[in-house]
């Protein structure tokens, strides 16, 4: 027999659901906020100290990195299997400890195969909550969770609402959804390079750096597809789930 299914505030299993979901968004920031301890200074200050130039390319460089992401690790799936986040926050942190031996060129140098990284590994974790992500729709889906608001700011979980619109993937729709996410990507980018280039730290600042943002969207894709998998599994609406998931948070 079918269970009779509720609206969401009267069903106790989607509200334990919700619960436990904010519960991890919450948790995602933890290891970013010990990494600005490490580099000095607040997430807002980081980005100041970038050089000029950086600063004024740096949204150019984050939508050239993300649409070479979104082909390459779409790709890659025909040849590597999905790995378990573990690993793919060791992978991560080689390339973090490469880019900051190299300083703030290094870093820049880095920064495209790290995005690649993430976004295979949000595709893993989309497959892991029984999407397809080689479907057009969950392939964009993997790309929103870039537009949160990064582990080095705290975040009341108000980008989730930018996460709920529904996008058809062709071309000129690809490019408009990363003309929106590129600029809130590109600020937490921002504060990735200028912690990782910190005088000193180098390597130790690279590897600190690059194993919270791994973490960080590891666990707000999590938070994603783990929110659209119980909109599926109990027939409800996803965006009053994820209305009530921001109430949360807030």
């Amino acid at each position: 027999m079918t269970p009779e299914i509720l609206p969401p505030l009267k069903d106790p299993l989607a509200l334990s659901e919700i619960d436990a979901l904010a519960r991890r968004h919450r948790a995602a920031g933890g290891v970013g906020m010990q990494v600005i301890a490490l580099v000095g200074g607040s997430a807002e200050g980081l980005v100041a100290k970038l050089p000029g130039p950086v600063r004024d390319g740096l949204e150019g460089a984050t939508a050239r990195a993300l649409e070479l992401a979104f082909d390459a690790a779409h790709r890659s799936r025909g040849a590597v299997a999905d790995r378990p986040d573990w690993v793919n926050r060791t992978l991560t942190v080689a390339m973090g400890v490469a880019g900051g031996v190299g300083g703030l060129p290094g870093a820049l140098a880095e920064l495209p195969f790290t995005v690649t990284m993430l976004l295979r590994a949000i595709q893993g974790i989309a497959a892991e909550h029984g999407f397809d992500p080689a479907s057009d729709e969950i392939r964009l889906e993997c790309l929103r969770v870039f537009a949160s608001a990064g582990p080095l700011s705290r975040d009341d979980g108000t980008d989730l609402g930018f996460l709920s619109a529904r996008v058809t993937l062709t071309g000129p729709a690809l490019h408009g959804l990363i003309s929106k996410v590129a600029p809130r990507f590109a600020a937490v980018l921002g504060q990735k390079l200028a912690a990782q280039a910190a005088p000193i730290l180098g390597a130790v600042a690279g590897a600190a750096v690059n194993y919270a943002f791994t973490s960080y969207y590891q666990e707000i894709a999590h938070v994603h597809f783990g929110l659209k998998a119980l909109a599926r599994d109990r027939a409800l609406d996803e965006g009053m789930l994820r209305e009530e998931l921001v109430a949360r948070l807030g």
